[in-house]
């Protein structure tokens, strides 16, 4: 038993884990379908949302669970889902430009609404997974953290861009995605409020 725990709690299968999603559309990339790049386009933006929804909903959830186990281990691992996102996402924005070459640089195109906040919420996901090694983390200090609030920025801007996707055809996906972490976040502003209100009685 010890055994299969160590393994399961081992950075590696976490990681592994993260990969799955990548197998298929790998496949589908060297299947030589020339319609390939635009069938694993959509896919590798809605893990990218996917993977930075979880890591996001990990806060709330241990405020929910107080005595759970899950969410503590879940916490340990939130940067490498971080870190996926931002993959998934680099992932999406190359397939993007190999499927629309140069017309995605023209005015026409930057300027729709789900192109450019699907620009901008990748751009907040460089900085923040070039700096989510340890190293960055004791470098940057206090400022990591205030780095990392831009998640917020990021998660409005894809569910605008998900949302806005085929003449606002995606809005109902985006929502599905978008609406548990809204409402943990709701708790997790509740709970902060309700423990401030116990300090001030105390």
């Amino acid at each position: 038993m010890s055994i299969l725990k160590s393994i399961w709690d081992h950075p590696v299968t976490f990681w592994v884990l993260l990969s799955l999603p990548a197998i298929p559309m790998i496949l589908g990339l060297t299947s030589g379908d020339p319609e390939a790049i635009a069938d694993v386009l959509h896919p590798t933006g809605e893990f990218a949302a996917r993977f930075m929804i979880l890591a996001m909903m990990i806060t709330p959830l241990m405020l929910l669970f107080r005595n759970a186990s899950w969410p503590r281990w879940l916490m340990k691992r939130r940067r490498y889902l971080g870190v996926a996102a931002f993959f998934y996402a680099l992932a999406h924005t190359l397939l993007y430009l190999l499927d629309e070459g140069a017309v995605a640089f023209t005015g026409g195109e930057v300027t729709r609404l789900y192109i450019w906040t699907g620009w901008v919420a990748f751009l907040i996901f460089v900085p923040r997974a070039i700096t989510s090694t340890d190293q960055w983390v004791r470098r940057l200090g206090r400022s990591w953290k205030r780095l990392q609030q831009w998640v917020y920025g990021a998660a409005v801007l894809t569910l605008v861009h998900w949302a806005a996707l085929h003449d606002w055809g995606g809005v109902a996906p985006a929502v599905v995605h978008f609406a548990p972490l809204a409402l943990l976040e709701i708790y997790r502003v509740w709970s902060r409020q309700q423990r401030r209100h116990q300090r001030a009685a105390a």
